[in-house]
């Protein structure tokens, strides 16, 4: 049997957007119902699959809307059969959403505790910072570490004390340790086993964002990171771990004796960063025209009564196409079965295509 593809998109205005918030997206995931099919981590229904569990490293928007896509169909089958209520989702609930099921997995790659320790030391951390006690000074104990549950935090604490850290490896003659996003996930999760933190809670976290734009541009940042090194255009397919790390990796190269970062505010900057890639689907336009032709999407988008896709001034996303998905998919189904058609599986790449043809169109 063929296979059709009806997008019935109405795409919200990016401009109006508010940075992803994963708090925003937690309390989504309960008001929507979310919680009675799928766990998270553990937490919630079991009819689905819980969504804290690894699917791969890039988890990416279009990851996640292809997914969404290849399961909808079960999912409006087991919500009518429970009875529950499919309220819509804008494009703005489809960010938080994506940031909460990404914060509920920063450890995307499975951390070890015996490597963190291993990296621990490696890194030259254990020989300033004991774990109950001082060992050099200004060193505090790890014990003490208020910022252990967060690697952002830890980051923006780690970054606070570069000069005085990067004083002390000169004196030592020491290089300055790289770190890899694994690395820390490691020496955390290491570091929150021991007996005098492991009542420690682990949770990383987006925020709105609404300042991070205005500190990029005050802290600096803006000044250096243009051109080829915009960080707005080099942050897709990375998480909020990963710009930590990099931040921290890059630390000796930039004056941050000069910056200083209060409380909260490297998770702003890094926040606006990362919810860049939101807005970021880098597909084949030849590869999403082919598909948009085999899938048969033609059938009804501009020939068979649905609007042509190509021919509006909507700028088309992961988010968009998730937002559009949930308001008019069963819709959508209903015209698949009356074609004797089945409902297509897509990739994360595919997906990414498809978006890049019509955008294309514009």
């Amino acid at each position: 049997m063929k296979t059709a593809w009806l997008m019935w998109v109405c795409a919200a205005p990016l401009a109006n957007l508010q940075a992803a918030d994963s708090e925003r997206g937690e309390k989504l995931f309960h008001a929507q119902g979310c919680i009675q099919c799928h766990a998270i981590n553990g937490k919630g229904g079991r009819e689905g699959p819980d969504l804290g569990r690894r699917i791969a490293r890039g988890y990416t928007p279009a990851l996640f809307a292809s997914t969404m896509w290849n399961h909808a169909p079960s999912m409006w089958s087991v919500m009518r059969r429970q009875g529950i209520e499919r309220r819509d989702l804008d494009t703005q609930d489809v960010e938080d959403l994506f940031a909460f099921f990404t914060a509920g997995r920063f450890f995307d790659q499975p951390a070890d505790a015996a490597r963190g320790k291993q990296a621990f030391q490696q890194k030259h951390c254990a020989e300033c910072h004991g774990i109950e006690q001082q060992k050099g000074a200004g060193a505090p104990p790890v014990a003490k570490w208020r910022a252990l549950g967060d690697p952002i935090a830890l980051a923006e604490s780690m970054w606070n004390h570069a000069e005085r850290m990067k004083q002390e490896f000169a004196r030592r003659g020491i290089a300055w340790p790289q770190l890899t996003a694994q690395e820390l996930s490691d020496v955390l999760v290491y570091l929150r086993n021991l007996p005098a933190t492991r009542t420690t809670p682990a949770r990383i976290r987006s925020t709105s964002g609404d300042k991070g734009e205005a500190l990029f541009q005050s802290k600096g940042c803006g000044g250096c990171h243009t051109g080829d090194l915009d960080l707005r255009s080099r942050s897709p397919g990375r998480t909020l771990t990963d710009l930590a790390v990099a931040m921290w990796n890059h630390a000796p190269k930039m004056q941050s004796a000069a910056i200083r970062f209060e409380s909260g505010e490297m998770t702003e900057i890094l926040s606006y960063l990362w919810s860049r890639q939101l807005l970021d689907d880098r597909g084949s336009r030849r590869r999403g025209e082919k598909l948009f032709a085999e899938k048969h999407c033609s059938s009804c988008h501009g020939a068979g009564g649905a609007p042509d896709l190509r021919s509006t001034n909507k700028q088309y996303t992961s988010l968009t196409m998730i937002s559009a998905l949930w308001r008019h998919g069963p819709e959508m189904l209903d015209r698949v079965k009356e074609k004797a058609l089945l409902w297509p599986r897509l990739t994360a790449n595919d997906m990414s295509d498809v978006i890049a043809f019509l955008n294309a169109g514009r």
